[in-house]
């Protein structure tokens, strides 16, 4: 009788040592591969995970974001529209009217208007002794002035408004030129 052993067939060996599988050493052997396999798995999932989560939160913040510049546009259009009934307000002020008490009404009206619209971000752009800035202000009309300064502002004609730090409309105004 032949007690040998038979040669282990390549596929019975752990793929890392050549154990034979049915070897404690060979069992170590493939658990402990698995269990490498496993972690790589897991590290991919996890790093999966939290590349999903900044996504999620990338978008969710683009959302919001474009939600609130969306509000804000919409905002900024109604002032725009609000604007014009300022300058007739400001206009009505400068005509001489039939009563005090009306005058003084219409004012009011006027001054809580503004307030509500200087509540939602409403700035008016500073003219008086200011130098003119093509950025804020729009020459209507130029005039020579040996006692002013150069593109200084001597009047406003039309008031120009900020909302929110955005230019909603330049102020028109007569700037003094050197002769």
């Amino acid at each position: 009788m032949d007690t040998q052993k038979p040669e282990p067939n390549v596929s019975d060996l752990s793929p890392e040592e050549n154990l034979p599988v049915e070897t404690p050493e060979g069992q170590l052997s493939v658990i402990t591969g698995e269990r490498d396999q496993l972690r790589a798995e897991k590290a991919e999932l996890q790093d999966r995970l939290l590349r999903a989560r900044a996504e999620f939160d990338n978008a969710r913040r683009r959302a919001e974001r474009e939600r609130s510049d969306f509000l804000q546009f919409a905002a900024m259009d109604l002032v725009k529209n609000i604007v014009p009934i300022l300058d007739d307000f400001e206009r009505a002020f400068k005509v001489e009217s039939g009563g005090k008490e009306f005058s003084r009404g219409v004012e009011l009206i006027y001054q809580r208007l503004f307030d509500t619209l200087k509540k939602m971000g409403l700035e008016p752009i500073e003219t008086a002794g200011q130098k003119f800035d093509p950025n804020l202000h729009q020459a209507v009309d130029r005039v020579e002035d040996a006692e002013a300064d150069d593109m200084t502002i001597l009047d406003e004609f039309q008031r120009g408004y900020n909302f929110r730090g955005k230019l909603l409309r330049p102020a028109m105004v007569k700037v003094a030129v050197r002769p």
